[in-house]
């Protein structure tokens, strides 16, 4: 099945600023970061990627960097689809739809029907997403367990290492259900510079740590005995 990584893709705006380039060239930057990830993702052991894309708190920034960010969205889905396709990545959208552009939205939705069926990878991105308002839709859909929030939720895997790049150090209501027992990683680099051999090394260092989910260590255990 595969690893589940969830990103939070922060830093595109200060990294372009630093530049003295428009925000808007962070951000397509940042994309090109993604087509890498996606490509190496397979082989590092990863079988779904989720990515932190728009936040439903993100319609506070001003409107021709929202405009931007959804323009270069549609043309990842443009461009990328058949990609996505021919490397067996399965594409879903989670978040709330309507307040997106109606083109948008049938740009996201051809390209879940046309990859479906894809199975070496699965690559959520959330758009205008909130995981409190997906938890507090999840309660009003009447889920009253584990399994069924999980369901309501999409029914993906919880997330076993949760990343943040850019240099801020909190979740920003990102995946808080799935991610109760996530390896959390905070790196300064800003997205746009954010590698596979970096993300390579988060691996690494999370295959190395022992993960007890609430169970105590084994020498602990078998000292009490």
């Amino acid at each position: 099945m595969g690893l589940h990584v969830a990103i939070i893709m922060d830093g595109n705006g200060r990294w372009a600023t630093a530049r003295r380039m428009p925000r808007i060239a962070g951000h397509r930057a940042g994309a090109a970061t993604v087509r890498r990830v996606i490509e190496e993702a397979p082989a590092m052991g990863i079988g779904t990627l989720t990515l932190y894309a728009f936040s439903s708190d993100n319609w506070k920034r001003p409107v021709e960097e929202v405009t931007g960010l959804f323009m270069l969205l549609g043309e990842f889905l443009e461009r990328e689809t058949r990609a996505l396709v021919e490397k067996g990545v399965r594409f879903s959208a989670i978040g709330r739809r309507d307040r997106l552009d109606a083109r948008l939205v049938r740009m996201i939705e051809e390209t879940e029907a046309a990859t479906v069926g894809c199975g070496t990878l699965h690559l959520r991105v959330a758009i205008d997403y909130s995981s409190r308002d997906a938890l507090l839709a999840a309660a009003r859909d009447g889920a009253s367990t584990r399994e069924e929030v999980s369901a309501l939720l999409g029914g993906a895997p919880d997330v076993d290492v949760l990343i943040r790049t850019g240099g801020e150090k909190r979740l920003s209501d990102f995946l808080l259900w799935e991610s109760a027992y996530a390896e959390l990683f905070f790196t300064a680099t800003a997205w746009p510079d954010f590698s596979n051999g970096e993300l390579g090394r988060i691996l690494e260092e999370f295959r190395s740590r022992d993960r007890r989910f609430g169970a105590a260590p084994a020498v602990a255990a078998f000292a009490l005995r």
